[in-house]
């Protein structure tokens, strides 16, 4: 079973895609509404090993439609998807969302956000 995993950060890097699901991800462009971008300061020295930055970003709603985030849609497993949770830090919530594409994703939001 292929769901969606929407990703506007390091989930794209092939580094972390290989770190974490063993393989490249497919996937294609859309963009989620009613968002903006933030930054969050990653401590987890694992996560930044991967990443190559302690900084990364994180989705901020703001509820206004003019606001988009810019992103990708990956198709990912059940597997993949609990592999992406134990990657993203504690600042970071899975939640569900409408793309602009009208397709369903899984999406990882500010945790004080969800």
């Amino acid at each position: 079973m292929t769901e969606l995993l929407f990703s506007y950060g390091t989930l794209r890097l092939p580094t972390v895609q290989r770190a974490n699901f063993g393989r490249l991800l497919d996937g294609t462009n859309d963009t989620l509404p009613g968002f903006r971008l933030g930054t969050v300061r990653i401590t987890d020295p694992a996560v930044v090993a991967q990443s190559g930055s302690d900084e990364h970003p994180v989705l901020v709603r703001t509820d206004d439609p003019r606001d988009q985030v810019a992103g990708t849609a990956l198709e990912v497993t059940p597997d993949d998807l609990t592999a992406a949770d134990a990657y993203e830090v504690d600042d970071y919530v899975r939640t569900r969302t409408t793309l602009a594409s009208g397709r369903e994703a899984w999406v990882y939001v500010a945790a004080d956000d969800a």
